[in-house]
């Protein structure tokens, strides 16, 4: 995934509400703590039937989502809206930055055995992300404002650390 501005890595620590986040010091800690943590082993897949997965999956992304809109807040982001839903789908975080407009997808897992978080943003999904965009713009969203599409992938890799990723300008209209 190409981005056009910052990719940044926190640490975010198991709390009993979610995550604490934390900066890297550095490049060398980050790499540290993933091969420390062995993202492919740090996750357990459930005992449990197929239902219950499908809601440890779910709880997963809400922790993901709830600790990507305290990133994005404490970088000075104005979120407006979280899971805003139209016929097209659904936007985890539509925010405001510094004059623009961001529509946020949200990534979140527990290993790399698909790949990274954010590979999951293929173009079929930014094509209809582009769509929701348009939606959220036709219902009175701002209309003279830049809209920029952001991509926070969060990939857990123990149990009490997630590395996240923010992919500002992620993609752009017809990518």
């Amino acid at each position: 995934m190409a981005s056009t501005d910052l990719d940044l890595q926190v640490r975010l620590r198991t709390m009993d509400d979610g995550w604490e986040m934390e900066a890297f010091e550095d490049e060398a800690e980050r790499e540290r703590l993933i091969g420390e943590g062995d993202a492919e082993a740090a996750y357990k897949e459930p005992s449990d039937e197929e239902g219950h997965r499908k809601g440890r999956r779910r709880s997963l992304g809400r922790r993901g989502e709830d600790a990507a809109a305290a990133y994005l807040e404490r970088c000075g982001m104005e979120v407006l809206e979280r899971n805003w839903r139209c016929p097209f789908g659904e936007v985890d975080i539509v925010a405001f930055d510094d004059g623009e407009l961001v529509f946020v997808e949200v990534k979140t897992r527990q290993g790399v055995g698909c790949g990274l978080p954010e590979d999951a943003v293929t173009p079929e999904r930014r094509a209809r992300y582009e769509r929701i965009a348009a939606m959220y713009l036709a219902e009175g969203g701002p209309m003279t404002c830049p809209v920029r599409f952001d991509v926070i992938a969060i990939l857990v890799i123990g149990e009490d650390r997630a590395l996240l990723r923010h992919h500002r300008s992620a993609f752009s209209h017809g990518d």
